[in-house]
């Protein structure tokens, strides 16, 4: 599916925030940003990559926010039968 498409069918920017326990030293926090067109309110595709996460990587999860903005809304989007010419 094409960005435009995903921004029509309801699609949101969705950035994350991942904080994580770096694997050899546990006491340390690293910071790891996710972006993508998600669904909301249910954020599938951040849940797929979240539980990908927790199965194949080392890093164990200390903490996740997540911000969504709609990019083009409904109202914002017109459709016309006009045509102008140039020369």
């Amino acid at each position: 599916m094409f960005e435009m498409e995903k921004k029509l069918n309801g699609y949101v920017l969705t950035t994350a925030e991942i904080l994580y326990h770096l694997p050899d030293y546990p006491e340390f926090l690293q910071t790891y940003i996710w972006q993508d067109y998600d669904l909301d309110p249910k954020y599938p595709a951040l849940r797929k990559f979240l539980d990908f996460w927790e199965k194949e990587l080392d890093g164990r999860l200390h903490s996740v926010r997540y911000a969504s903005n709609k990019l083009i809304y409904p109202n914002e989007v017109h459709f016309t039968d006009s045509q102008f010419k140039l020369h």
